[in-house]
């Protein structure tokens, strides 16, 4: 009668244990877009946004970054340092408002700025050619999961 007992103890503790480690484990942050999960990088800080994705030499053909801003503005990136072309997405609340596709490497001293015609609050940086395969368009919804 016992052995019965200690066994749905123990079964409790692994239960517990399990959703208590679920919940405080920090989640991988997503960005989902027209049926299609990028999981994210983000930069949070200036030093983060300033450096960008320039700090890798190439990332997944499902990852991204994401550059979180404290209030929604006109922003302005540039491919400074970049070791591949990428697409950028501005996006304001949970929506597209513009993109910039297969925006090349800098090859030279020239660093052109690609700079949003309408506010954002996010930008998400994915490898280029995505937004095309992925006919992500202006209004999609963004569902974010951070």
């Amino acid at each position: 009668m016992k052995l019965p007992i200690l066994i749905l103890g123990i079964i409790v503790v692994i239960i517990i244990t399990f959703l208590t480690l679920n919940y405080f484990l920090p989640k991988n942050p997503q960005a989902e877009i027209n049926g299609h999960t990028f999981s994210l990088y983000i930069a949070k800080t200036t030093s983060e946004q300033e450096i960008g994705l320039a700090k890798y030499k190439t990332i997944g053909m499902s990852q991204g970054m994401l550059f979180l801003f404290a209030k929604s503005d006109y922003y302005s990136f540039w491919m400074k340092g970049m070791h591949f072309p990428i697409d950028i997405i501005f996006i304001n609340g949970n929506k597209v408002i513009d993109i910039f596709p297969a925006v090349p490497i800098a090859t030279n001293d020239a660093l052109p700025t690609y700079t949003t015609k309408g506010k954002a609050d996010k930008v998400l940086e994915i490898n280029s050619g995505l937004t095309k395969n992925y006919k992500i368009k202006i209004g999609d919804r963004v569902n974010l999961s951070l």
